[in-house]
């Protein structure tokens, strides 16, 4: 059962470390947003809109060591930012 809780633990922070200042800059304006879902993971939270033929989303990324907003419009990336953690 520890071993278990262990191995859980493990790929928790696995999954967090993709959030940093490095996969950010992978993000290039125009990817599809299921590339960065490839790099990043599923978001830690996310909303979507359509308005007159247009869609847009605004998906966050929270990890240890930053967060990264990315809003796409038609399902790319038009605008993005990372904020560093506080004391990273």
């Amino acid at each position: 059962m520890k071993a278990r809780a262990l191995l859980v633990a493990a790929l928790l922070l696995a999954a967090c470390s993709k959030i940093n200042q490095e996969n950010f800059a992978k993000v290039q304006d125009g990817m599809r947003e299921e590339e960065v879902r490839a790099l990043l993971g599923s978001p830690t939270e996310s909303s979507s809109t359509s308005v007159l033929g247009v869609s847009g989303t605004s998906s966050k990324w929270v990890g240890k060591d930053g967060v990264i907003v990315i809003r796409f419009v038609n399902g790319k990336v038009a605008l993005r930012s990372f904020e560093k953690t506080a004391g990273k």
